[in-house]
């Protein structure tokens, strides 16, 4: 088998079975394991996997659930530090709440390997951490939206009150001084009853959500404890945020300071986390 038909086997493998061990694979793919560590190495660096002690985790888009593939815009690299940075945030057996959006489930990729107690909305997010040994995962309920495959409603909001979380990583769609905003209403109050049960309240958000104003307020800044943005945030914002007292958290991205956005009047937006 040529290296190039072998190394798409391997993601396809790992793909569709979310864990695989290094003798499995090197036993389906008739080649060596030193083998399967190189070709390995090409995965890791896109992030598509990651090793773990006897086998490799599928990092990359959910096989299954392809809600972000269409969805991928010139913020990507800036979710993907963000979530990089944000996962620092997080200490090993913490009790975490993560929401559903592009955002957090970066996030989730740099937590496959932790012990870690994670509770989720996100299809995409369950899907990418069921298959680590180290994370007890709870699913919350609730109808879900076919769009971000999150799970809302009546369902979801009694599940979550009687649930306590240490952190929550809440995604938005925009921010203002008055504080954070999502277009669908029934998520905005699942999204509460999130806060209610975080004892911290983490927002990330790439630097393009700010000013923004959407349909439904989610909080006022001052019941968010950190903000995770990039490093293409204006001053003005980085002050707004000192002032109401919130913890702001810098993911450098290449080439961010050519995406400055001057600080302009609430801008109607209808884009998802």
């Amino acid at each position: 088998m040529k290296t190039k038909s072998r190394r798409e086997r391997l993601r396809s493998l790992i793909q569709t079975r979310g864990f695989v061990a290094l003798g499995e694979l090197a036993e389906s793919l008739q080649v060596s394991e030193s083998t399967i560590r190189r070709d390995l190495e090409q995965l890791e660096h896109s992030g598509d996997a990651r090793r773990t002690h006897g086998g490799v985790f599928w990092t990359g888009s959910p096989s299954t659930m392809r809600v972000f593939g269409n969805r991928r815009d010139t913020m990507w690299a800036a979710k993907s530090s963000i979530g990089r940075i944000a996962s620092e945030l997080v200490e090993d057996h913490d009790t975490i709440l993560l929401d559903g959006g592009s955002t957090t489930y970066e996030l989730a990729r740099h937590l496959v390997k932790r012990p870690l107690q994670v509770v989720t909305n996100s299809l995409p997010v369950a899907h990418l951490l069921s298959s680590s040994e180290s994370i007890d995962l709870i699913m919350i309920g609730g109808s879900v939206r076919g769009r971000t495959a999150v799970a809302i409603g009546p369902m979801a909001d009694t599940m979550l009150r009687t649930l306590s979380v240490g952190k929550l990583f809440l995604s938005v769609a925009g921010i203002t001084e008055r504080g954070c905003f999502n277009s669908d209403m029934m998520l905005v109050e699942s999204e509460k009853a999130m806060i209610a049960a975080a004892d911290q309240v983490i927002v990330v958000s790439d630097s393009n959500k700010f000013g923004k104003v959407s349909l439904s307020r989610i909080c006022g800044l001052g019941d968010v404890n950190a903000l995770v943005t990039d490093s293409g945030i204006h001053s003005e914002w980085k002050q707004r945020l000192e002032t109401a007292g919130v913890g702001l958290v810098l993911a450098k991205v290449p080439d961010a300071s050519n995406r400055e956005q001057p600080t302009k009047p609430e801008q109607k937006t209808r884009d998802q986390n």
